[in-house]
């Protein structure tokens, strides 16, 4: 069975009626991706010589642009280009948060920015330590930037020139990844979330669930076996289509494909339609306790 619901528009601004929002919102909160196949992101004309991995640090897979700082990292250009750059992600990242701000009418008010991130990179033989190996099934958690529960929404536009899809593997549902890794998560050391950031190798304090996201982010992409004989199936996002997604629930692995734009959005669960759908209150009803 297809994970996929497509939501039929043209524009990042249009209007959805309160069926399609409903639908769109109960689609995400069940662990769907929501597939806009006709909604793409248009560069400028002088926009086009971006689409280059030359543009990104040798040793980074992803440029990165904060819109609340302006800051634009691991990009490799003139300081004319790199003000280009950056006013090309500021408008996607506007157009990204006008989509989602249309489509999830009840999350506007909880929805927080995060990140935006240009992907010019194929992804297909990148070398990397299997921890940040993003071909092998895995839900997002970060270790220097723990969500503390929050959901992580994502949206992501291909703007590959060469007709290339992005081709993701998704995975078992989040109950079942969690039913699986659970079991292996160690305890958390005492004090060891407050020494983190006294130490700044995390920017907030890494709470319970941070420290069990990751153990079982780490655990899906150590388990070879678990990579090849899990439940899934491959999706392919075709050039000038458009897909939001859960990431901290949907498991999922980028197998190939270049030049994606990604927007991150962070939500409360209490914003949420039906917070029992979250990752934070199906690990907590496992674990019986808090964790956050």
């Amino acid at each position: 069975m297809s994970l996929l619901t497509e939501i039929n528009t043209h524009e990042w601004n249009s209007s959805y009626s309160t069926d399609v929002s409903k639908k769109a919102i109960d689609a995400i909160e069940r662990g769907r991706i929501l597939y806009c196949p006709e909604l793409a992101f248009q560069l400028l004309p002088d926009e086009n010589e971006f689409l280059s991995p030359a543009f990104a640090e040798p040793k980074a897979k992803n440029i990165s642009f904060n819109r609340n700082t302006q800051l634009l990292r691991c990009a490799k250009c003139t300081i004319e280009k790199y003000d280009r750059l950056k006013t090309m992600l500021q408008r996607f990242s506007e157009q990204a948060e006008e989509l989602v701000h249309r489509l999830f009418p009840p999350y506007v008010s909880a929805l927080q920015l995060g990140r935006t991130s240009f992907r010019p990179v194929e992804v297909a033989g990148r070398i990397s330590s299997y921890r940040k190996d993003d071909t092998r099934l895995h839900v997002d958690a970060f270790p220097a930037t723990p969500n503390q529960g929050r959901r992580i929404l994502r949206v992501f536009a291909n703007i590959n020139p060469e007709g290339q899809a992005r081709h993701w593997r998704v995975g078992e549902p989040f109950s079942e990844v969690a039913a699986r890794f659970l079991p292996q998560v160690s305890k958390q050391w005492v004090g060891s979330a407050s020494l983190l950031k006294w130490l700044r190798l995390t920017k907030s304090k890494r709470t319970a669930y941070d420290h069990v996201m990751l153990q079982i982010h780490d655990g899906m992409k150590a388990d070879l076996s678990y990579q090849q004989t899990a439940a899934q199936q491959s999706i392919y996002f075709a050039p000038g289509s458009s897909w939001i997604v859960q990431t901290d629930q949907v498991s999922h692995a980028a197998m190939s494909g270049q030049h994606v734009l990604e927007q991150t959005f962070y939500l409360p669960v209490s914003a949420m339609i039906n917070p029992a759908l979250s990752p934070l209150k199906m690990l907590e009803k496992l674990t019986g306790r808090i964790l956050t």
